[in-house]
């Protein structure tokens, strides 16, 4: 039961954090195009691991000081929106996951199949 709590409490942190990013006045983060990609909170409500992803990788460090820099700011809001007893510390990580996806799709495409034809491929219900 504990861990369906858990499960609303991240993505409700999730889901005001994804709000919150856009009024971070630093222009680190304010420039870039983020999406918080899942968000991890311990038992005990005292550290959330939340996981970015942006669109434009080139400057992911800045843009990971930007944010460690805002996680003061981040978390007072957190905790005025959530009214939980224990705002949690939030840790931020560069999720890849949507860059990592996309390349298997991509060398999925160019796979080429063994038989061109597709002649001589017998399936079961053609039998």
């Amino acid at each position: 039961m504990a861990s369906n709590r858990i499960g609303r409490i991240n993505a409700e942190i999730q889901q005001e954090l994804s709000a919150l990013l856009r009024t971070v006045k630093d222009p680190r983060v304010s420039d870039a195009m983020l999406t918080v990609t899942h968000v991890d909170t311990t038992n005990d409500l005292r550290y959330a691991r939340v996981y970015i992803s942006a669109l434009d990788r080139t400057d992911e460090k800045d843009l990971m000081r930007g944010l460690k820099s805002a996680a003061g700011y981040l978390r007072r809001e957190l905790g005025s929106r959530l009214g939980l007893r224990y705002t949690p510390e939030l840790q931020f990580f560069a999720d890849d996951s949507i860059a990592h996806g996309a390349h298997i799709l991509e060398m999925l495409h160019n796979v080429k199949p063994a038989n061109p034809a597709n002649e001589d491929i017998i399936l079961p219900e053609d039998k």
